[in-house]
């Protein structure tokens, strides 16, 4: 089993180390860093021996990794104090989640905007922070990688490609995602407005 702390200390903001090892200090967990998945930043496990393990996606964004280590470990810590039984998203999750986070929210962790942003969201965290649009948008702002291009800046009817090659043609928003089609089948999906994605370019099918 690795020693969590020394392998997170990289990817964290120096002035939640503390914080974090108090946290890991009270639970026996595996942690572990995976190369970026797309389809999650992180997840929690209670193996079938008994023992837990957070995955994380290796990230360059130090206030991304912290929030999804955080969120991961309320799983472990909400499942632990009210058993396997509970929704994996419930009340009991959304509770620990906003208690494990109220030391992290100060201004020496996350930069202003993050900070309002992530405080108004820990009043009813969803399942994802990719569902808070205002804050996925700060957080990208401090990533080290290129940006790329997202759905919402692209016009209804480009066509796009998404990670794993598969291509859509964007349509109307509705509520909070955009509805759109995909090309090979003629399936309709709803996509976040934030998802990176490819634009395809039309001259290159003639």
């Amino acid at each position: 089993m690795m020693e969590p702390l020394s392998q997170l200390e990289m990817h964290l903001p120096k002035a939640a180390l503390q914080p974090v090892a108090d946290i890991l200090a009270r639970y026996t967990v595996d942690v572990s860093i995976k190369n970026s998945r797309k389809t999650k930043h992180g997840d929690y496990q209670h193996r079938l021996d008994g023992t837990d393990k957070i995955t994380l996606n290796k990230t360059d964004n130090p206030y991304r990794f912290l929030i999804t280590l955080i969120h991961e470990l309320a799983h472990l810590v909400a499942f632990k104090k009210f058993g396997f039984a509970i929704k994996p998203h419930g009340k009991e999750w959304k509770d620990t989640y906003t208690l494990l986070m109220l030391p992290f929210l100060k201004p020496e962790i996350f930069p202003d905007p993050i900070l309002r942003a992530l405080a108004k969201h820990m009043k009813n965290p969803k399942a994802s922070t990719d569902r808070d649009f205002k804050l996925v948008m700060l957080l990208k702002a401090h990533d080290k990688s290129p940006v790329k291009t997202y759905i919402f800046e692209l016009p209804e009817g480009a066509i796009f490609k998404i990670y794993n090659g598969k291509e859509f043609i964007k349509g109307s928003k509705k509520r909070t995602r955009y509805e759109c089609l995909e090309r090979a089948t003629n399936r309709r999906y709803m996509i976040s407005p934030h998802a990176e994605v490819a634009l395809v370019d039309r001259t290159e099918e003639n």
